[in-house]
């Protein structure tokens, strides 16, 4: 069975363009739905969460550490901790946590 791969990189490349063209080509006015406009709104930080994720969870020699520096993280952005502030926080926690564990 031969396989083409030019075939599949053009199918690739018409795909990914109709997907970012048909929105703006359909969609000709604003959006007044407060449900999809908040939707929208919020898929940028959907999709960061989910890249990020996984990452964290792996980037240590324990998953527990890890997870217990992303829930430092989440409390001092909660609490309104800037973004230094945060990774420092995340970071020493990760560092104290692997040292005497």
């Amino acid at each position: 069975m031969q396989h083409n791969v030019y075939l599949y990189i053009l199918v690739m490349a018409v795909v990914t363009y109709l997907i970012r063209v048909l929105p703006l080509t359909l969609l000709r006015k604003q959006i007044s739905n407060t449900t999809i406009r908040s939707f929208l709104y919020y898929v940028p930080y959907v999709t960061l969460a989910v890249m990020t994720f996984p990452a964290i969870l792996s980037a240590t020699a324990s998953t527990w550490s890890a997870l217990i520096g992303f829930v430092v993280a989440v409390v001092l952005a909660y609490r309104g901790a800037g973004l230094f502030k945060v990774s420092v926080g995340a970071c020493l926690m990760v560092f104290v946590l692997e040292l005497f564990v």
